[in-house]
């Protein structure tokens, strides 16, 4: 009987480090993709969920019920996120509705021409690279305050494998991505002693409705080339995060984690 109780309390103490109750999230982007199927586990966890978006309404208010009708907590909230001014009422109105950020995941699609570097005009690459680093910049700004004075908190960008292992036509999002990287590592070294971690999951080719114009044929190649076989789906990138996010990773931080099938191994 003894063992069976200490099985018992072990897992009594693992539901608890995987629990996401009492948490408030803000995803960015969290419309649909990636976002739409973080914010929803998250939900799914515990946390209470702000469901950043900036032109789908429709959209973010569809996830929003989804995770109420499943007995979750959650909010639409607009906000173009490379806007400062933007940002800070979007986190004001999440702390006055639901409380104070816990965990931030920076997950905004900032898009980009995917084209030779020779046919980039350099406004069309500084867009991307501003518009990248503008989004956590931001939103970092805004939620970290009440992070250090709590000291606890979490924030995770959602960057790309192709910050590590580029690809033709992909000059600006691996160069955005690749600023995004540093980003973090720095941010982690600084906020580290306040008991906030930091963190990159970085997604490889990803089924979503922003991959949708690649040929079929050309995503079947890159699903091969991976050793479990196939692209990701977005579940996939949001299982990562939410272990990233939970206590089991409390001594993590700095730290990138690719979400490639083991196409990037580091």
């Amino acid at each position: 009987m003894m063992v069976l109780f200490d099985i018992f309390q072990w897992y009594n103490e693992i539901s608890k480090l995987t629990s996401m109750k009492g948490k408030v999230a803000l995803v960015t982007g969290a419309s649909r993709g990636i976002g739409r199927a973080t914010a929803k586990l998250l939900a799914a966890g515990g946390a209470a969920v702000a469901v950043n978006y900036f032109q789908s309404e429709g959209a973010a208010r569809a996830v929003v019920d989804e995770i109420t009708q499943a007995g979750g907590r959650a909010l639409a909230v607009r906000a173009d996120v490379r806007d400062e001014a933007q940002v800070r009422a979007m986190v004001a109105e999440v702390g006055e509705r639901l409380g104070p950020v816990d965990l931030l995941v920076s997950n905004a699609a900032i898009g980009f021409p995917v084209r030779p570097f020779t046919g980039f005009t350099w406004d069309e690459f500084e867009a991307k690279l501003t518009g990248e680093l503008k989004s956590i910049f931001f939103c970092c700004q805004a939620v970290l305050p009440g992070m250090i004075e709590r000291k606890s908190g979490c924030i995770i960008a959602i960057s790309s494998t192709l910050s590590r292992h580029s690809s033709p036509g992909f000059i600006a999002h691996s160069t955005a991505k690749s600023g995004l990287d540093a980003f973090v590592r720095s941010l982690a070294q600084e906020v580290g002693p306040f008991g906030i971690r930091v963190n990159v999951v970085a997604p490889g080719l990803t089924l979503t409705d922003a991959t949708a114009w690649l040929p079929e044929e050309q995503k079947t190649m890159i699903g091969e080339m991976a050793p479990l076989k196939r692209v990701a789906l977005p579940e996939d990138v949001a299982g990562v995060v939410f272990a990233a996010a939970s206590d089991h990773c409390r001594f993590v931080t700095g730290s990138y984690i690719p979400v490639s099938g083991g196409l990037l191994m580091l």
